[in-house]
């Protein structure tokens, strides 16, 4: 409720216009923000005599604009009953303050309001520690640094780059068909339901490939950013940007040229608004082709015939913007049965001020008088698995080396073993024993060798959660402590980090779940796969960062007869059209040649 601190779940039927489920949720249970309360927010911070008084002892030029950032007020257990904002304050450039776009994270003031929802005012006003140490020093005339900014038209722009035109004169290879709220898109085999909400943004329904059923649904679950300053206020900031704000509601507009290249398809979608209306959301998510380079090559060195064959992606791409960062999130898939899912993280770095000549071990200065913090991107994809039904199991194979016998005499032998995981719980991939997660059907066996079917999952390492075990941040991103979570399924849980993040205090999420200990073999269950970035920030991550990668696959292991991509139409000049540059350009270090009908051929030996 408004001006309240008090939170109602609550469920209309929209065709009766009857609520059908009312509940006031307890203590510590808050609802998320939403952009229109968000930009209030920044207004009541700026507006507040307290904030300006305090504005005015930094002696900023005449003219400064400040921009307030307003952040989820985070946990620590001291005074958080109440739903805040804690706002951190920067200027513009200002030599010129009318620049819209001016990257104020580049100039970060000593002032951070906090503000209470439950009457919209400034409760707090806290100055900002700007040492080595937890020393708050009195307000006073603040040193002016120069800009940083990223904006094109401040760059001095490379004349050397020629275009690169992604052209498919025939059209793209797939298809969208809309059916009711969402789409049905289909390619190269692959088939497959494409929904969109305000909280996980794009999902998956019935993924299929070549009529087999793969997963039921496929999303993004959770996200959590927790940052390593342990000084207040910087100790509480641990975003959880799905549940605190929502990656649909936080979706970009997808430009043509420049968000996604070739021919391409735009799903839109309509979301709901805080006061129960509409918000279109146009070109949230982007569908095109792209060449992936190689899929799979042999030459036979006796005739030099080559077999080669390129593999082409289909991508689904949506792009968020959550205040200071982006995330290009993307479902690709492949001919070869592979789906992935990508993440790209870019955007600015978080940023507070620093004194001159002060160096700090949790953050890194990349600009004169700022200081961007080490933090942690921990990301869960959840994966609901319907592998040719919906009895499943998990199982993980280990590589051991074989002890040295009559049969292993030169010690060189190694063997694989498969465990079934039993019942729900957190599990940790090992690369010291190659430890590969699959889900199986073991009712489904290959027609080849008899084993069950089944899809792997290769996971990139990371560093999990580093706070400790007693601290808000680990009691609250459930999620980030395990490679692997595996629960029994049940309706309504679907965020890894429980569905209430904001100022949450833990114990709703799949943690929680998993410790219920349940048989999760050949049973309807839920993997949540994770991944994450320990960013130590550099200074060529500002002002505004390459995009840092990462890659969930998940691949067949024994579903086929024979490398599916078989069928692919081998790769011939006459279909690519390539070009050959001038030896001005380009001096060839191998000689090759083209045979007949423009197949392609190996080296001449």
């Amino acid at each position: 409720m408004r001006a309240q601190n008090k939170f109602h779940e609550a469920i209309v039927d929209l065709k009766s216009g009857r609520v059908v489920h009312n509940m006031l949720l307890g203590p510590f249970v808050h609802a998320n923000g939403d952009g229109e309360e968000i930009v209030r927010i920044e207004k009541i911070a700026l507006e507040d005599e307290g904030v300006k008084e305090a504005i005015a002892k930094l002696q900023l030029p005449e003219g400064t604009v400040v921009i307030s950032d307003p952040w989820i007020y985070g946990s620590d257990g001291v005074d958080d009953e109440e739903r805040l904002y804690q706002c951190f304050l920067y200027m513009r450039d200002p030599l010129n303050p009318s620049e819209a776009d001016s990257n104020h994270y580049a100039l970060p003031l000593p002032i951070s309001p906090v503000i209470t929802t439950e009457n919209m005012k400034v409760i707090r006003i806290d100055t900002l520690p700007t040492g080595p140490d937890n020393e708050i020093k009195p307000l006073g005339k603040w040193p002016i640094h120069p800009p940083n900014e990223y904006i094109p038209e401040h760059q001095s722009l490379r004349t050397d780059l020629k275009p690169l035109n992604v052209v498919q004169p025939e059209g793209a290879s797939f298809t969208v068909t809309s059916e009711g709220t969402s789409n049905v898109l289909q390619w190269q085999k692959w088939k497959f339901r494409v929904g969109f909400n305000q909280r996980e943004g794009m999902v998956l329904y019935d993924v299929r490939y070549d009529g087999r059923s793969l997963f039921y649904r496929m999303s993004l679950s959770d996200m959590n950013i927790p940052y390593a300053d342990p000084r207040h206020p910087f100790h509480k900031k641990s975003a959880f940007d799905l549940g605190d704000a929502g990656a649909g509601i936080m979706a970009n507009n997808l430009k043509l040229g420049c968000d996604c290249l070739g021919s391409i398809y735009y799903l839109d979608a309509v979301l709901s608004d805080d006061k129960g209306g509409v918000i279109p959301m146009e070109n949230c998510v982007c569908i095109h082709e792209q060449d992936a380079g190689i899929g799979w090559k042999h030459t036979n060195y006796r005739t030099g015939r080559a077999a080669v064959a390129r593999s082409r992606e289909l991508v689904l791409q949506s792009i968020i913007t959550v205040s200071n960062y982006e995330y290009i999130l993307a479902f690709i898939f492949n001919q070869a049965g592979e789906v992935d899912y990508e993440i790209r993280a870019t955007g600015i770095l978080s940023t507070q001020p620093i004194d001159e000549g002060v160096e700090v071990p949790f953050g890194t200065v990349v600009h004169p008088g700022v200081l961007a913090v080490h933090h942690q991107h921990i990301f869960s994809l959840r994966v609901d698995p319907f592998l040719e039904g919906p009895n499943n199991r998990l199982v993980y194979d280990e590589a051991f080396p074989m002890p040295r016998s009559d049969f292993n005499p030169h010690g060189t032998g190694y063997y694989v073993q498969e465990t079934v995981v039993e019942q729900s719980g957190g599990y940790d991939i090992d690369y010291s024993t190659n430890r590969t997660f699959k889900i199986q059907n073991v009712d489904k066996r290959n027609p080849v060798n008899g084993k069950p079917v089944a899809y792997k999952i290769q996971a990139p390492p990371f560093q999990k959660i580093l706070s400790d075990r007693d601290s808000f941040n680990y009691k609250r991103a459930e999620f980030s402590d395990h490679n692997i979570y595996v629960v029994k399924y049940r309706d309504d849980e679907l965020y890894a980090g429980g569905k209430y993040t904001n100022q949450s205090r833990g114990g709703t999420g799949v943690r929680a779940w998993a410790d219920r200990k349940e048989n999760v073999r050949d049973e309807d269950f839920v993997v949540y796969i994770q991944a994450g970035i320990n960013h130590v920030p550099r200074i060529e991550d500002f002002p505004v960062m390459p995009c840092e990668i990462l890659k969930i696959h998940m691949k067949p292991a024994n579903f086929f007869d024979k490398n599916p991509a078989l069928d692919v139409p081998p790769s011939e000049q006459s279909f690519n059209k390539s070009t050959l540059v001038s030896e001005q350009h380009h001096q060839p270090s191998v000689e090759t040649t083209v045979g007949q009908g423009g197949a392609c051929c190996g080296p001449k030996l």
